[in-house]
């Protein structure tokens, strides 16, 4: 019996009526559709997932599972755990590891691939969409460099919370199917447990994907590869007799956009290798990543990064040098004469940078309620950073907070109310008024474009202790919280405050 006043089972309810009603597929009908193997081993290696201890559900995310068309019955399905840690075959899967090279903090390393994932096909969901399935954490491959293959708990629960995080601030990226949790012990920097995400996208295919040929002077392997990616993700483009100029000028315009995008949120990736980089224009291989708290334009959230290379600041600078590496790589499919192909590849990287700072500027007047475009609206974004920066005030909260400033009473937000602040405050004012911007309404605008709960590293952090002593309630408490990074929810308001003092001590490496 449904009890009214338990809003986690009506919210269930709920759920397992919508997705009924849009007759969603059992695990054993699921339909694959191998087209990436199909184009042949030479782009990858099929492979056995290992086995492991005792699997278990950690959580499963209801809205990734609708991507695939899988029935949100099949939670109860008592192979479910089995099936996404790869101790039992999934019914029509095969499983491959991807082949790719890739710049790694700006060297070529000439052979990488999946070292711990492994594709178990391609399923269509009901739309005639097509999304790789693919298990992280499932044993090793013939990429491996003779690693486990392994992923441990505390690394599994980042990713698949950001992952989710980043799609619902609007940011494109993997999505995570779900999280299941093993008993094996794996060794990194100390013994810790095991786990598998399972991750879904359109492609998995990367910048290095291409890159691996290029170095090898296989360029014929090229033309099959990049089809596959603009025959799924650009099909208007298949037919256009420079599809792969067409296509070029596509992920340098995604690229460009997606990194505005995570300089708008704050986020910093951490690992920005090109072998890290998609096809597609998504964010992926979310390993060492962090959000900003005190604001700082040189953070570098991956301890292992010594010499700064991926720090928040650096980010646009390595997106377009990442782009330049895969333009590189497919220049034998730009023209048949090398400076021709030159030419092209030159001629489409000059987009990247009045792309990136289009979009850079579009995503901070909206973070400042500003609704016309002026000349002063750099300046005036750039040295509110600035007054964070030598406050060491907090960059998310700092701009929910700004939603809060009255124009017509000159009421500042507590938090923001500095003697360092006050020009500042008197030439935002000034724009405000000059659009004749209404308090009420910029409110609503702001706070569409300035999140309140982010995943911040000490609620990681807090989840995944908990989860270590077989507690997976804070998980799925911040994959309910991440869902609606926007909305005030007042039963989470504490997510939303500043972190604590302790936070600042946590640091995450190439391993987390």
């Amino acid at each position: 019996m449904l009890n009214d006043d338990n809003p986690h089972q009506r919210k269930r309810l709920f759920i397992s009526l919508f997705f009924c009603m849009i007759d969603n597929m059992k695990l054993n009908q699921l339909n694959f559709d191998h087209q990436f193997a199909a184009l042949g081993e030479q782009y990858f290696s099929f492979v056995s997932p290992s086995q492991c201890e005792q699997p278990h559900i950690v959580s499963v995310n209801p809205s990734a599972c609708n991507l695939i068309g899988l029935d949100i019955s099949e939670l109860d399905h008592p192979e479910f755990a089995h099936y996404f840690s790869g101790n039992s075959p999934l019914p029509g899967a095969k499983p491959l590891a991807m082949l790719y090279c890739g710049h790694q903090f700006g060297h070529l390393v000439s052979q990488l691939g999946d070292g711990r994932a492994m594709m178990l096909g391609q399923v269509r969901n009901q739309n005639e969409e097509l999304f790789d399935i693919q298990l992280k954490g499932a044993g090793p491959t013939p990429y491996s460099r003779n690693a486990d293959g392994r992923a441990v708990l505390r690394s599994s629960i980042r990713e698949y919370l950001c992952s989710e995080a980043m799609h619902h601030l609007g940011i494109p990226t993997t999505r995570a199917l779900c999280l299941i949790g093993c008993s094996d012990e794996i060794y990194r920097e100390q013994i810790e447990t095991g786990a598998i995400v399972t991750r879904l996208a359109q492609s998995h295919i990367r910048f290095g994907s291409f890159e691996v040929f290029f170095y090898r002077e296989q360029f014929d392997l090229l033309p099959a590869l990049a089809d596959q990616v603009i025959a799924h993700s650009f099909p208007t483009l298949i037919n256009e007799p420079n599809k792969y100029e067409l296509w070029l000028q596509h992920i340098i315009q995604l690229t460009a956009k997606l990194i505005a995008k995570w300089q708008a949120v704050g986020f910093c990736h951490g690992v920005m290798n090109t072998d890290n980089m998609s096809a597609i224009g998504l964010t992926m291989d979310y390993g060492p990543f962090g959000f900003l708290d005190a604001f700082d334009p040189k953070h570098i959230c991956n301890h292992s990064d010594h010499q700064g290379r991926y720090a928040y600041n650096q980010q646009p600078e390595i997106g377009s040098w990442n782009l330049t590496c895969l333009a590189q790589a497919i220049l034998p499919l730009l023209h048949e004469e090398a400076e021709q192909a030159v030419d092209i590849a030159q001629n489409a990287l000059k987009d990247y940078w009045p792309a990136f700072n289009t979009e850079y500027q579009r995503l901070f007047r909206a973070k400042l309620g500003l609704i016309t475009k002026q000349e002063t609206d750099g300046k005036l974004v750039q040295d509110f950073l600035s007054f964070l920066h030598s406050g060491q005030l907090d960059y998310t909260y700092s701009f929910r907070q700004l939603g809060n400033y009255q124009t017509n009473g000159q009421q500042k937000p507590n938090y923001l109310n500095t003697p360092s602040l006050n020009k500042w405050f008197e030439r935002y004012q000034q724009r405000l008024v000059s659009e004749n911007s209404q308090d009420d309404q910029r409110k609503i605008r702001m706070d569409k474009a300035n999140p309140k709960y982010i995943l911040r590293n000490h609620l990681c952090e807090s989840a995944i202790k908990k989860a270590q002593q077989n507690d997976f309630t804070e998980v799925n408490t911040l994959l309910k919280l991440l869902t609606n990074p926007y909305d005030e929810q007042p039963e989470f308001d504490d997510y939303g405050q500043l972190p604590p003092e302790w936070a600042r001590d946590i640091s995450v490496s190439c391993s987390s």
